[in-house]
């Protein structure tokens, strides 16, 4: 209840997860069928970089700031940036406010969010959208409610603020898990933060062994993830993963962990599947 992302939006994990969040959403929106958006953790949706939480840590400096000026050099970034770009002046938009950017006229987006006043300004933002809808709750335990969703196909963003991180982990693998029992087709995408590497292993044993019958793994560090108590780089897992979502972000990852690292060398990008299927 006390996390507040003003303070980190547009940092180097931002960009990141919104990269991939659109290579989701575009990959998905290949097929004409509707689909449904699910956020566990939806944030206030988009976050003035000038207010005084951003600029008291200044991580958008580090991150969006970097990236902007790089379009031609990448086509997911590009679409990604100029989503970015539409806002208005000075503000970032968090996931729900690219969501509703990508979606259709026929797909929906449910979205999640228990800290009261995130919620309430989130509301205020997409009232005017019929094809969204806001939830005040615990993103984790309103999975049960809503999936599977009607469309029966669609994405689940996990993307928790790991204030602690090993109950964390426990939360997104109970949720998971029930979660695939009600909807085991459905794609989940689940953001983690890397400080120590071998604190996040056993997560990654977790999604070798989890119900989806595959998953990709990618991950961008930023300086070394052997200094513990500071962000050094962040990961998304993806449980059933679009087709050929692995070559869209196998095309990006080298140019962010070139463009983000803190000093020259540092930036490092792995893209991994942990289960896989046989595929053509």
């Amino acid at each position: 209840m006390n996390y507040r992302h003003a303070y980190h939006a547009g940092n180097f994990a931002d960009v990141f997860k919104h990269c991939v969040l659109v290579a989701l959403l575009e990959a998905l929106k290949a097929k004409s069928k509707p689909l449904c958006y699910i956020d566990t953790h939806a944030g206030a949706g988009r976050y003035d970089l000038a207010c005084e939480a951003a600029r008291k840590t200044a991580e958008a400096d580090q991150g969006i700031a970097r990236v902007r000026g790089k379009s031609a050099e990448s086509a997911l970034l590009a679409r990604y940036l100029a989503l970015v770009e539409a806002e208005e002046p000075g503000f970032y938009p968090g996931s729900p406010r690219l969501a509703a950017a990508l979606l259709r006229e026929n797909d929906c987006a449910q979205l999640c969010e228990l800290h009261p006043e995130e919620a309430t300004i989130l509301r205020a933002l997409v009232r005017n959208d019929p094809r969204i809808h806001v939830h005040q709750r615990d993103g984790y335990a309103a999975l049960k409610a809503l999936l599977p969703p009607r469309e029966r196909r669609g994405l689940v963003l996990i993307d928790p603020p790991f204030e602690a991180q090993d109950q964390e982990f426990k939360h997104i693998r109970t949720a998971v898990e029930a979660g695939m029992q009600r909807w085991p087709k459905g794609v989940y995408a689940i953001w983690y933060p890397i400080k120590l590497a071998r604190d996040v292993q056993p997560f990654r044993r977790w999604l070798h062994d989890c119900p989806a019958r595959t998953v990709l793994d990618v991950e961008l560090l930023v300086q070394s993830d052997t200094v513990p108590r500071r962000l050094n780089g962040a990961g998304m897992a993806i449980l059933n993963p679009p087709w050929k979502l692995d070559h869209r972000l196998a095309e990006l990852l080298p140019l962010l962990a070139r463009t983000l690292a803190t000093s020259p060398g540092t930036g490092k990008s792995r893209l991994q599947w942990l289960k896989t299927e046989a595929r053509p």
